[in-house]
């Protein structure tokens, strides 16, 4: 089971940290800032090796059959051409082991045969990778291969999979499908109702560094520097699909320009390897944002039927929640939409379940809260439409919905202030101007609106995350973990955690983290990371605590005291409620005739999880502006108000909040791939079709947090990675319902909507 503090379990102390906090809570920029704005930060497309060749993909352009014809003999012959590598001369390798938390080790997304026979199974596969002298040459080379195709007839119409649906056991880690009462009885004795469809697009990932790796052979050794968050399982899987060792594989990924799901492992780094085995030459292959709209999956487009049943107060008597995602069988994602409602509000009874659908497309995956954010669009935007019908608040209906406990397993809440966060958002925001009636409020051509939605993430926490604790003769400490940076902070954060849980100042603590030859290190996924870190630190710290204590001996202040009778204070260790009783780490240190103490702890089985209700909220609102002219949506202002715990450090919090809420824009606005449903071909494989929000587009975005710890998770913190982008777009576009009096149901929420 590992160390799981009793503070984290009922009846337990919580961390002492929570209000012991002298770094914690305090404003500090990140660490890595200076190298990145010196270009001295080395990401996976920058790392230098001697001979390094270049790598270009060529895609197939049909979404099943097979390779009739395929001719590389202009391509081999290109200048600066040393390999073409096909089906034919690939090593055989196994398919990549899926990721999930049954196995850590694992990394694998698009469980498919990687480049190992003529099988075409969707539009973009790479079908030929081409290595050069410059990355020109590859790229030229790679134009001259010629492929002729026999196409069979593939599944890539939404609609038309509906008929042979499949209705998974599971979601995630939760039971699908889910009956508390009868929701039909409800909805037919229900004094007002809800039953509308809501439609959410394919999204595809665009960080500003796309998935790129450097890799070389050292012998049967593989090195990699890749762009991931998920070190370890990357290593755990390339090592499953070349058939050597774990130990055998180093991956190094200490800076990544963003994640949000997609940098795990894809066909990408697995042709990279293989194709650097065969040229027996370091190789790097760095995706255009073509070939990652082909090679990197994105969100699956949902289809959610929701039905609220409510009593003339507007209590919930009934909440129905079905509908429909893709997941290819050879995908390991889940789009749980359904999980969200679960847990929002106390409804008398419940119906919900989710059912996938099969195409021969690229596996769907993880993107920045998968399941919540076209969740809560669906949800919340119903919610709006209830408190329209019963002419009431839309705050008002939440708070009168609002459950003591989990409505469903009747679970305590670990912490929830969601009204809290309502409160203060709404008089930040100004709530008191808006107009109940909708098409009330115009400037001119412009119509102006507000609106609110209610945004939610689950708290999670990784089993098996390990860290190191070094304290040297200088008293400093160490810590390191193959932990992930992706601009979060993550190395700030801990240092500050690691400086107060160990009594020490900022300036002597280091954060070691970023590659595989550190401490096991799991994904940097779910809003876990933090969580995870913290109780390896915390159980480290446990550790550290004892040892140092038998290392003391007899001739010190601590003689006879035990470990539970002291504490970490001034830099070193102190008697509770004594602190004459105090011995620093350089005095243990030097009087051991050691020069350093080191201890690993690991982040044990999450049983809070299983014992509580655990979830971030967020009270999101949105005033914004229509034009009758052009149909086009112009956002003033967002506020969002933050209940996730006790906020670590408000600069890089901040920093998060603002970014989730900005790919909420993004969400609700802009974001959509375009599938050929003839050819299963992505058309908008560039970022001047994909459109993301750019400065023109992000309106004043205030952020702020109730501040009220969690007492079962480590320093009184949740995770807030996601929590900033669910609940955005259903804000948006109840705000523009209020603005127009029209309902759009499906997004994005472009001008022609509203024409």
């Amino acid at each position: 089971m590992g160390y799981v503090p009793s503070s984290w379990l009922p009846g337990g102390t919580p961390d002492p940290l929570i209000d012991k906090r002298v770094n914690l809570g305090t404003q500090q920029s990140r660490i890595d800032g200076p190298e990145k704005v010196r270009g001295a930060a080395r990401f996976a497309a920058e790392v230098p090796m001697d001979g390094l060749l270049y790598a270009a993909l060529v895609h197939s352009t049909i979404a099943r059959g097979r390779i009739a014809e395929l001719d590389v003999s202009a391509a081999e012959a290109a200048p600066g051409v040393t390999l073409v590598m096909t089906y034919r001369n690939a090593p055989r390798m196994a398919l990549p082991p899926p990721i999930g938390l049954t196995n850590l080790k694992a990394a694998g997304n698009n469980i498919l045969p990687v480049m190992q026979d003529p099988e075409i199974r969707w539009n973009g596969q790479a079908v030929a990778v081409v290595l050069a002298e410059t990355q020109e040459q590859a790229d030229h080379a790679a134009s001259l291969i010629k492929v002729r195709y026999e196409a069979v007839a593939a599944r890539t119409r939404f609609e038309d999979a509906k008929a042979d649906a499949r209705t998974p056991d599971s979601l995630m880690i939760e039971r699908n499908r889910l009956k508390k009462g009868d929701v039909q009885a409800a909805l037919q004795a229900a004094k007002q109702t809800v039953d509308a469809v809501y439609r959410t697009p394919w999204h595809n990932h665009n960080p500003i560094e796309p998935n790129a790796a450097t890799i070389a052979w050292d012998g049967d050794r593989l090195i990699v520097h890749d762009a991931t968050q998920m070190l370890n399982g990357t290593a755990g899987s390339l090592a499953k699909v070349f058939g050597i060792k774990e130990a055998q594989v180093f991956v190094s990924s200490p800076f990544v320009g963003g994640g949000f799901g997609g940098k795990a492992l894809w066909d990408h780094q697995i042709l990279g390897a293989a194709a650097a085995k065969l040229a027996r030459r370091p190789v790097r292959i760095a995706l255009s944002r073509a070939s990652m709209h082909r090679l990197i999956g994105g969100r699956s487009p949902t289809e959610q039927r929701v039905a609220l049943a409510a009593d003339a107060g507007g209590k919930l008597k009934g909440l129905l929640h079905h509908g429909f995602s893709v997941k290819p069988p050879h995908s390991a994602c889940d789009e749980a939409f359904t999980l969200t409602g679960r847990s929002l509000y106390a409804s008398e009874t419940f119906d919900v379940v989710q059912h996938t659908l099969d195409l021969d497309v690229l596996a769907n995956t993880f993107m920045r809260a998968p399941g919540e954010a076209p969740g809560t669009f669906a949800l919340e935007c119903a919610m709006d439409e209830l408190a329209h019908q019963l002419g009431m608040d839309p705050i008002e209906l939440r708070r009168r919905n609002v459950p003591d406990r989990d409505p469903v397993t009747g679970a305590p809440h670990s912490q929830s202030d969601v009204m809290l966060a309502y409160d203060l958002g709404a008089d930040r925001f100004g709530w008191n101007r808006r107009a109940a009636q909708p098409r009330a409020r115009r400037e001119g051509e412009w119509l102006v609106g507000m609106g609110c939605a209610t945004g939610s993430f689950p708290y999670a926490r990784m089993p098996g995350m390990s860290v190191r604790i070094t304290i040297d003769a200088d008293g400093h400490a160490t810590v390191s973990s193959a932990a992930h940076e992706m601009g979060m902070g993550t190395t700030t954060v801990q240092r500050q955690h690691t400086a107060d849980r160990l009594g020490l100042p900022l300036e002597r603590v280091t954060v070691k983290i970023g590659d595989t030859s550190l401490p096991f290190g799991s994904f940097a996924g779910g809003s876990s990371q933090t969580a995870s870190l913290g109780a390896a630190i915390n159980a480290a710290s446990a550790k550290l605590a004892g040892d140092l204590l038998r290392l003391a001996g007899n001739d010190t202040p601590l003689a006879g005291l035990r470990a539970n009778e002291i504490e970490f204070a001034d830099g070193g260790l102190r008697k509770i409620g004594n602190p004459s009783r105090h011995e620093s780490f350089i005095s243990i240190l030097k009087r051991a005739a050691r020069s350093e103490i080191s201890v690993t702890g690991e982040s044990g089985t999450p049983l809070e999880m299983l014992k509580f209700s655990m979830h971030s909220r967020s009270a999101i609102f949105c005033e914004l502006r229509i034009s009758e002219v052009t149909g086009e949506v112009r956002i003033d202002h967002l506020v969002g108000c933050f209940d996730c715990g006790r906020i670590l450090n408000p600069k890089t919090a901040a920093s998060q909040f603002r970014g989730g809420m900005i790919m909420g824009i993004g969400m609700a606005l802009t974001e959509e791939t375009l599938l050929d449903p003839r050819s299963g071909r992505i058309m908008s494989a560039s970022i001047t079709d994909y459109h993301v929000p750019v400065h023109l587009d992000v309106p004043d975005i205030d952020v702020l947090w109730t501040d009220i710890p969690d007492p079962r998770t480590p320093m009184g913190a949740r995770g807030i990675g996601e929590i900033g982008i669910t609940g955005v777009a259903a804000a948006i576009a109840n705000a523009a319902f209020n603005a127009t009096g029209r309902r759009v149901r499906e997004l994005p929420l472009t001008p022609d909507k509203f024409l």
